[in-house]
């Protein structure tokens, strides 16, 4: 009877033992969401952001070049972004629709000190 408990307990560890559990898998995810957590991940970069000022800026240099015709609102609108698009395409710079420092700078318009760091 011994015998019998000892090779049956046995048994229940090699067959513990060959199930791979998650905390033991290498390949499992180490949140919820389905993506890894790595340590090699690198950081995002901060956002570039044109600051009111400077859309109003962009958006009277689009009025007078023709390629927007809202009002100086200060707001990044799908008009004044048809208007970028327009403009980036007439300078020959990456088409994105957006304030970037390379189409500010080529509008001639001045960065903040932490847009001109990055």
């Amino acid at each position: 009877m011994r015998r019998f408990l000892f090779l049956t307990a046995l048994l229940s560890l090699l067959l513990a033992l060959s199930i791979p559990s998650p905390a033991r898998n290498q390949n499992a995810n180490s949140n919820s969401s389905g993506t890894q957590n790595t340590n090699s991940a690198r950081k995002r970069p901060p956002v570039f952001r044109a600051t009111k000022d400077q859309i109003k800026q962009a958006q009277a240099i689009l009025k007078g070049r023709g390629f927007y015709a809202g009002e100086q609102t200060g707001k990044l609108d799908p008009d004044t972004r048809e208007g970028l698009k327009k403009y980036q395409a007439a300078e020959s710079i990456k088409v994105t629709g957006t304030l970037n420092k390379l189409t500010l700078e080529r509008m001639q318009i001045t960065l903040t000190d932490k847009q001109k760091a990055m």
